[in-house]
């Protein structure tokens, strides 16, 4: 096992005063590659995370789930010796990371012109719905809105048309945290090289908006975006698409390319299907395609889940079952790789803990 010592961000030190979801995901894996995360939060309610959701004594699952491997502290920005304190921290710190709305640091004295005055090489990361300027920064926003505002919630509808809410925070997590780690990652090689520190500055609607992009292939295409739940990768082909089992579950079937559709077919035991794909000139979300997605829904539904997922496990096609979360705690992927293990928390007792998402090695 890599000791933290042995990890790529061993040395570098981080004040995080994030709170909820995107700023704490991101320090989180920081904390993951070896950083020193110390959390900061204000001395009354603190981070909103730790009481959203039930709580079992003190804190929430959530606020747990984002928060390990950090150290915490309380600090009042208002308290003149407490603001201070925080200030003479930041000239030993090389990453300072914040959530609030624009502006919101200047006015509590610890904005990025009075912080890299205390310290030249300081990368600063601003985490915020819509950026630090623009028409929107002052707007407050969450998730639903960041993703409704870039285009991709439109794209995700249910079998009634209406766009449903994924329970994967995108704009949070691939905005709010992977974005922010990118740059932050990226500024600290600038402050190495040059010795000089950046303000990076993360919008969680810009990220979601550049990472959107096969319907922005679609629109350079057809001058439009495809039909939700017609484009390619969204259910207008048979070939990557979810199907019912017998007993109401779902397999999900990702034979995009001719060779895994060619091998999912004779799973089937519909080898005449292998020529009616998209690479062989079916046009996607046409009649042919969902006449041919049509067949699969009455194929798969005459099985269960247990016996498709042993059909399809000896089969290189890209097929496998769609997993409930408990379900996938349990998968031996996800134990083989460490990602999944039991532990305790000091106040809260067991609880299960996801391992780092990305792993090193000598």
């Amino acid at each position: 096992m890599t000791s933290s010592i042995d990890k790529p961000l061993h040395g570098v030190r981080i004040l995080d005063l994030t709170r909820l979801l995107p700023g704490p995901m991101a320090t989180m894996h920081l904390a993951d590659m070896g950083a020193e995360v110390i959390k900061i939060e204000d001395p009354g309610l603190g981070d909103y995370a730790r009481t959203m959701g039930p709580v079992r004594k003190e804190v929430s699952q959530f606020f747990i789930a984002v928060n390990r491997g950090k150290q915490g502290m309380r600090l009042d920005f208002k308290n003149t010796g407490q603001r201070e304190e925080f200030l003479a921290m930041v000239e030993n710190a090389d990453v300072v990371v914040e959530s609030f709305r624009p502006g919101v640091m200047d006015k509590l004295g610890v904005g990025w012109d009075t912080l890299r005055q205390r310290n030249p090489k300081l990368v600063m990361c601003a985490i915020s719905g819509y950026g630090q300027d623009g028409p929107f920064s002052q707007m407050a926003g969450h998730d639903i809105n960041y993703v409704g505002l870039a285009g991709m919630l439109e794209q995700n509808v249910g079998p009634d048309g209406i766009p449903a809410l994924p329970n994967l925070q995108i704009g949070d997590l691939l905005g709010g945290a992977q974005a922010a780690v990118q740059g932050i990652l990226a500024a600290l090689i600038g402050a190495k090289t040059t010795g000089q520190g950046r303000f990076v500055d993360v919008s969680m609607t810009d990220a979601v908006f550049a990472h959107n992009i096969m319907p922005l292939v679609a629109v350079n295409n057809f001058g439009r975006t495809a039909p939700p739940g017609r484009d390619l990768l969204t259910g207008g082909v048979p070939c990557y698409n979810v199907y019912r089992t017998r007993d109401g579950r779902f397999m999900a079937v990702g034979a995009l390319e001719l060779k895994f559709w060619e091998a999912c077919c004779d799973v089937l035991g519909r080898p005449d299907l292998k020529t009616r794909h998209w690479s062989l000139g079916q046009k996607v979300g046409d009649s042919d395609a969902m006449a041919v997605k049509a067949e699969l829904d009455a194929i798969f539904a005459q099985e269960s889940l247990a016996t498709w997922s042993e059909r399809f496990a000896t089969s290189d096609c890209c097929v496998t079952p769609i997993l409930c979360a408990d379900e996938a705690v349990d998968h031996p992927l996800f134990r083989a790789r460490g990602m999944i293990e039991r532990k305790t928390h000091p106040t809260e007792g067991e609880y299960w803990a996801t391992g780092p998402a990305v792993k090193f090695r000598y």
